[in-house]
């Protein structure tokens, strides 16, 4: 994922308690990091599924 082309929401704070996103990754799956610790690794989830995460959260209203 070295060239993977990872970033923030717009809406993300100063706070840096966000997820950093890159998509689509070679294998056409979603990665998502921690963006206050990158080189922790990374998830790599369906499209669908990152796609029903965002929809629940923002149901919720976070």
């Amino acid at each position: 994922m070295g060239t993977a082309a990872w970033r923030k929401s717009s809406y993300s704070g100063t706070t840096g308690d966000c997820l950093e996103v890159a998509a689509p990754t070679p294998t056409g799956t979603v990665a998502i990091r921690d963006s206050k610790n990158p080189g922790r690794g990374h998830l790599q989830v369906a499209p669908e599924t990152f796609r029903a995460f965002v929809e629940a959260v923002a149901a919720r209203g976070v």
